[in-house]
């Protein structure tokens, strides 16, 4: 029986869905700017929360939202000299090229907050007729001390919530710790109409609507980046259950830690992003895959080349392994049973994905001592097929095209790493091999020389 960690609980449990399909909301990104590495992290997490659910034999439903209009938006727009749509449209479209680049599936459905004005428009006046909500002057405000519970996901009281920094002052509200659920129309901003006037959603509302409305009222699994469960999350329960009157809204609430980098977490609006982009371009999609899910997915993370270079070259290992011819001369099986067990196991186990990946590595090692012993290693290479797709992994190198001067060059550094051989200056002439690794370069080393290849 598999096991996650429910923020909510704060405990680990057994998850059994309720039925049939697994029903999974994440929190997307805004595509205010480009997807950074951080967001790559979180859809490699939950993509292999997903492809382990499939892999046991469930079927999951998973939705992905995108926030195409909040203040951000707004502003990115306007100093872009574009139209918010627009300007989510290339994000959007950039964000999937991405994700598609990393081997993440496709969620089944990708809502939009502009395309649910219907959904969230009916949501809002669901409140307000349950006296959840109120209205003043076009904005709406949701009532948090009408929620009993609420604070229960952050583990915070409403005393504290009333007495900390992030608590929006606004005369206009019966209460401070009040949020909004619908902003009046402000000059030169994008606005829908509604039944309190021209305006815009506020930020949590549209997450309720589009879960309720392609999910249901209540779902397996809701997930997102730890930075979200306050005050997103949080008010994402107290506006839904108080809609529908069921509880919970989510039975499992997952929450990833953060790619740092040095003590912050990667964020744009504090400058250190790595783009997305960018690091695809620098490094194979199965070392980012197994940078991303070498330690549990509620630790936080800390980005760095040196890192994702070791993952490369792990990944190199992988691919080694995976490539051997598995026939072995009729020799005697090599039993991957127990290996995939381990597997299972690890994922199972609060979806330990370090665990899993050691599994590999050592499923990878029996392959290569098998092969060397003339056993039959077909069935073991079915295995670490099977397994590393779980993970996402593809096994393959990126295709890489190395012009003529580049070729010349790579031949001079071989020359120079035969004569630090030579010289027996090992390290030097490692450091060479591994850094043509990380470029995409393989070295095969043999009686007659050495040979490189793209990986």
């Amino acid at each position: 029986m598999m096991k996650l960690y429910n923020t909510l609980s704060g405990q680990i449990e057994e998850f059994a869905p309720k039925q049939e399909p697994v029903t999974m909301y994440v929190c997307g990104i805004t595509p205010y700017a480009p997807a950074h590495a951080g967001h790559a992290l979180r859809a490699v997490i939950f993509d292999a929360l997903r492809r382990y659910l499939e892999f046991r034999g469930h079927r999951v439903r998973h939705v992905e939202n995108f926030t195409d209009i909040d203040d951000k938006m707004i502003d990115a727009a306007n100093r872009g000299g574009v139209t918010v749509a627009e300007l989510a449209d290339r994000n959007i479209k950039r964000y999937l090229a991405e994700m598609a680049a990393l081997n993440v599936l496709r969620a089944h459905i990708y809502p939009r907050a502009t395309r649910e004005m219907p959904k969230i428009l009916d949501l809002i006046s669901g409140l307000i007729a349950r006296n959840y909500a109120y209205a003043v002057d076009g904005d709406v405000y949701f009532r948090v001390r009408a929620d009993d519970d609420y604070g229960k996901l952050s583990k915070r009281s409403k005393d504290s919530l009333l007495a900390g920094a992030r608590v929006e002052v606004n005369e206009r509200k019966e209460d401070p710790m009040d949020f909004a659920l619908w902003k009046a129309k402000k000059p030169g901003e994008p606005s829908w109409e509604s039944p309190w006037g021209s305006g815009r959603p506020g930020w949590h509302i549209e997450c309720s609507a589009m879960s309720v409305a392609y999910l249901g009222e209540t779902i397996d699994i809701h997930g997102g980046g730890g930075d979200l469960i306050f005050p997103h999350h949080e008010n994402e329960i107290a506006q839904t259950e108080s809609y529908t009157g069921k509880v919970p809204f989510a039975r499992i609430w997952m929450h990833n830690g953060l790619l740092r980098v040095g003590e912050d977490k990667m964020s744009k609006s504090l400058g250190n992003i790595v783009p997305a982009g960018d690091a695809l371009e620098r490094y194979s999609t199965d070392a980012l895959r197994l940078f991303f899910l070498s330690s549990h997915y509620r630790s936080p993370l800390m980005y760095s080349d040196e890192a994702i270079s070791a993952s490369e070259r792990a990944a190199e290992r992988l691919r080694n392994a995976a490539t051997l011819e598995g026939l072995g001369n009729g020799g005697p099986l090599l039993d991957s049973k127990p290996h995939r067990q381990r597997f299972i196991e690890a994922m199972d186990d609060d979806m330990n994905t370090s665990k899993a990946i050691a599994v590999l590595f050592d499923l990878a090692r029996e392959i290569q001592r098998g092969r060397e012993q003339k056993q039959d290693i077909s069935g073991a290479l079915a295995t670490l097929q099977e397994l590393a797709e779980v993970l996402g992994l593809t096994l393959k190198g990126r295709e890489t095209v190395v012009s003529d001067d580049a070729s010349a060059f790579i031949d001079l550094l071989l020359e120079t790493r035969r004569g630090l051989r030579d010289a027996k200056q090992f390290a030097l002439a490692d450091r060479i091999r591994d850094r043509l690794m990380d470029l995409g370069i393989r070295l095969e080393d043999n009686a007659s020389g050495t040979q490189w290849k793209r990986r």
